[in-house]
């Protein structure tokens, strides 16, 4: 029960965090770093990343598959690609870097907790 309702709570921000991203793009400037100058940059926050969260926060809600595991593995895929590029760009000292990576690792534990491998459907 628990961990249902940490998953729906991961499932809940992540769609928050697209709304957030697809009304108010240039709010986040200030925890991203993104700063776009350009209204095309504009559009690319709120379609590729304010889509993309609502998409994948929403797909468990419309989908028969284990859309919680695709979502899971979208936060472990992030958090493994952020952790050696924040020495790497030189950006380790910025505290939101450690905030978002927290919540990377502890959003993909929830979401792929307990799941057994479910077998394909045959269609």
């Amino acid at each position: 029960m628990l961990l249902r309702l940490m998953r729906f709570i991961v499932l809940a921000g992540t769609v928050a965090s697209g709304l957030v991203l697809l009304v108010r793009p240039e709010s986040v400037s200030g925890f991203t770093g993104l700063a776009p100058d350009a209204a095309r940059g504009i559009t690319e926050i709120r379609a590729a990343m304010g889509g993309v969260f609502i998409g994948l926060g929403l797909a468990p809600l419309f989908l028969k598959t284990p859309a919680e595991r695709v979502l899971g593995l979208v936060y472990l895929a992030i958090a493994a690609v952020r952790t050696p590029f924040m020495f790497a760009d030189g950006s380790a000292g910025e505290q939101s870097n450690w905030i978002s990576l927290a919540f990377e690792v502890a959003a993909a534990a929830i979401l792929l907790a307990g799941r057994s491998r479910e077998p394909a459907s045959q269609t």
